[in-house]
């Protein structure tokens, strides 16, 4: 059965790589430029980052420790 600790650990590096592909799927399409899509691959690890803040501040790790 997944919990919720495998769903967290397996979302971390897919949203830090999500960046990457979209950038690289805009670029060879030739939709967007260069310049629209350079921010596109910084945003991934910034997402991953967001979880990894939100699971120390918010999540079950975090109230373990206040009671």
């Amino acid at each position: 059965m997944l919990e919720r600790a495998d769903a967290v650990l397996a979302a971390i590096p897919l949203l830090a790589v999500s960046g990457l592909v979209l950038r690289s799927v805009i670029a060879a399409t030739g939709v967007g430029t260069g310049l629209l899509a350079l921010p596109l691959a910084t945003l991934g690890s910034v997402a991953a980052l967001g979880v990894i803040c939100w699971e120390l501040l918010v999540g079950p790790l975090a109230s373990y420790g206040s009671g």
